[in-house]
C-alpha cells in the first residue's frame, strides 16, 4: 500500500506528505521535467514532457489498494479500475457512482468552450478553509484504507 500523486500543480503535496509520514506509508509524487519537486520523505519520480507523460506512469505504477490522489478525472477513472482509494485535491473522493458524471460534465465544458459560447473564470483562489476540507477527507480516506488493509 502507497500513496501516489499527480504532483504537478498539485496545492496539496505537503499535507500529503505530512499524514503519509505520520502513518509511515510510503509516498510516491509524479512530476514532468517542466516541474522540480523534491522531498525529504517521498520517492519523486519525474518523467519526460508530454502530453499525459505522468498519467500513464502513475497509473502504470498503481497496484489495488494504493490511493491515488489526482485532479484530473481521466487520470481519476484509470484508478478507479485497479484501487477504490481515489481523491481530488478538493477532498472529494472519486467513486465508480459518480466518475460518469465528471467526465461528462467535463466533455460538455470542453465543448462550450470549443464553439466560444463559454467563458469560465477559472478555478478560485485556494484558500485555507479548501486545505483543512482536503486534509479532513484524506485523513478519512486513510483511515479508512488501513482499517480494509
Amino acid at each position: 500500500m502507497k500513496i501516489l500523486v499527480d504532483a504537478d500543480a498539485c496545492p496539496v503535496v505537503s499535507i500529503i506528505e505530512k499524514v503519509a509520514k505520520e502513518k509511515s506509508i510510503p509516498l510516491v509524487l509524479f512530476c514532468d521535467t517542466s516541474h522540480i519537486m523534491t522531498s525529504n520523505y517521498a520517492k519523486v519520480v519525474t518523467v519526460d514532457k508530454g502530453a499525459d507523460a505522468v498519467d500513464f506512469v502513475l497509473i502504470s505504477s498503481l497496484e489495488r489498494g494504493d490511493v491515488v490522489v489526482t485532479q484530473d478525472y481521466g487520470v481519476a477513472a484509470m484508478a478507479l479500475g485497479k484501487t477504490e482509494y481515489v481523491i481530488h485535491q478538493n477532498g472529494r473522493f472519486y467513486t465508480n457512482e459518480n466518475i460518469e458524471q465528471m467526465l461528462y460534465e467535463r466533455h460538455m465544458k470542453k465543448k462550450l468552450r470549443r464553439t466560444s459560447k463559454f467563458h469560465g473564470k477559472g478555478p478560485k483562489k485556494r484558500t485555507k478553509e479548501d486545505d483543512q476540507r482536503f486534509e479532513a477527507s484524506f485523513r478519512v480516506l486513510i483511515e479508512r484504507m488501513l482499517r480494509e488493509d
